[in-house]
């Protein structure tokens, strides 16, 4: 029998399959059933930091609306300055999801700037959950705003956020960097534990009768999964943080061809949108059969053995692969009557 424990952000997870920041944990009965079925650990949908600063907007501007009308009114408030920020609605939940599973929970922060909205990370901590997951998905609008000027806000606030908790920090990237590699060294620095590969752009598209812009879903496919084998063979044993891939999983294939790249879990969305506990069974189960027909016994057994360091020719994950990937094409291509 293949053991699928696994070790990620110091927890140890019954599986490598995690439930990724969605509504999917929002209903109970479903979260109980994902865990009973699979799930190594589940993430909660994200607090965004234009939802927390709004609100903290909204406390100040009700203080201050009253604080002219009589000389004594300012006297019933305390110091705006003092004022503890209002808890977060999603606490509750997160208590009642502790209580209702065996599995990790982890809460997902998505903000990109550093700012007292980070201080959040510390209610969802007091409120149980194992570990945090900070969403780095960043828009660049500004034409005067480079590269290295995003990079260097986003650390501030991993910096922010690892300073506001005493429970591990994942950090979720985008693949829109010059180096992930490089940047993956700087998170490790500003103290993260793991990093997640990658979010998706909910990239809007065009209703062209209307003229409007069109913000329906688009699911992740596997398709999308070889950008996160290509970071993930690259990053294996050449950082300390843990890895976790995030986008194009759907079968357990897809699970182990992420694992032998060097994740140490798998999220999952998309393809448990329609049935989750039956999709994460069948997931689980088509792993555990792929592991055991190559006589891995453990899941870290088979962890990075197809990584940039353990595979025989390097130029498979690296520059040249993509001169030969064009000479492959163009030979099928002669060879087509």
């Amino acid at each position: 029998m293949v053991d699928l424990t696994t070790r990620w952000l110091g927890l140890t997870l019954r599986s490598p399959l995690v439930v990724g920041a969605s509504p999917i944990t929002d209903d109970l009965d479903t979260a109980r059933q994902l865990a009973d079925v699979g799930a190594g650990a589940l993430v909660l949908r994200s607090v965004f930091e234009e939802q927390i600063v709004a609100e903290q907007l909204a406390t100040y501007q009700f203080v201050d609306s009253y604080t002219d009308l009589d000389a004594e009114t300012s006297g019933f408030f305390p110091d705006i300055g003092d004022t503890t920020p209002p808890p977060l609605p999603l606490l509750g939940h997160l208590t009642q999801l502790k209580s209702a599973v065996d599995i990790p929970v982890v809460a997902s922060l998505n903000g990109t700037t550093p700012g007292g909205w980070t201080g959040y990370a510390r209610q969802l901590q007091d409120a149980g959950a194992d570990a945090i997951e900070l969403n780095l998905y960043d828009i660049a609008t500004r034409l005067d705003e480079t590269g290295q000027i995003i990079e260097i806000r986003q650390l501030d606030t991993v910096r922010a956020v690892v300073a506001a908790v005493d429970i591990p920090v994942s950090v979720k990237l985008s693949p829109f960097y010059a180096s992930v590699p490089g940047f993956v060294a700087q998170i490790q620095q500003a103290g993260a534990a793991g990093v997640v590969l990658f979010n998706r752009f909910y990239q809007p598209d065009l209703d062209l009768d209307r003229l409007t812009v069109d913000r329906t879903l688009v699911r992740s496919t596997p398709a999308e999964l070889p950008l996160r084998l290509h970071a993930l063979a690259l990053l294996h044993e050449r950082t300390g943080l843990d890895l976790a891939a995030s986008g194009g999983v759907h079968r357990g294939t897809d699970a182990a061809k992420a694992i032998v790249c060097g994740a140490h879990v798998v999220q999952i969305v998309s393809a448990l949108l329609d049935d989750p506990p039956t999709a994460i069974a069948l997931i689980n189960d088509e792993l555990t059969t792929w592991l055991d027909h190559h006589r891995y016994a453990t899941v870290a057994d088979a962890r990075g053995t197809m990584a940039l360091d353990n595979v025989a020719d390097r130029s498979a994950w690296e520059r040249l692969n993509y001169a030969r990937i064009l000479d492959s094409s163009q030979a099928r291509t002669r060879r087509q009557p």
